[in-house]
């Protein structure tokens, strides 16, 4: 098959978060995601969450609990929230 047909990685939506930072948009590359996707989040993952969100907003909280449907683990999830959105 031809190199003009494969994707790149960087067309993957997984690997690609947008984001707002002092009214410019970036792009950020994400790493590769650990689990498979998923429509839900696990029972653990919903306890960390609920004792996660005493210290942090809740855009940061929306943006960790839609990596974690995308296959991230929670450590992922908060690096990259960290970094894009903040506490």
């Amino acid at each position: 098959m031809p190199t003009h047909y494969s994707f790149s990685k960087t067309s993957n939506p997984h690997m690609v978060l947008m984001m707002m930072k002092d009214g410019k948009e970036k792009k950020m590359k994400l790493p590769e995601p650990i689990m498979k996707p998923k429509k839900m989040l696990s029972k653990r993952q919903k306890d960390l969450m609920k004792t996660h969100k005493q210290h942090h907003s809740e855009e940061h909280l929306k943006l960790m609990s839609d990596l974690m449907k995308r296959g991230f683990c929670f450590e992922q999830a908060h690096e990259i929230a960290q970094k894009s959105v903040g506490k």
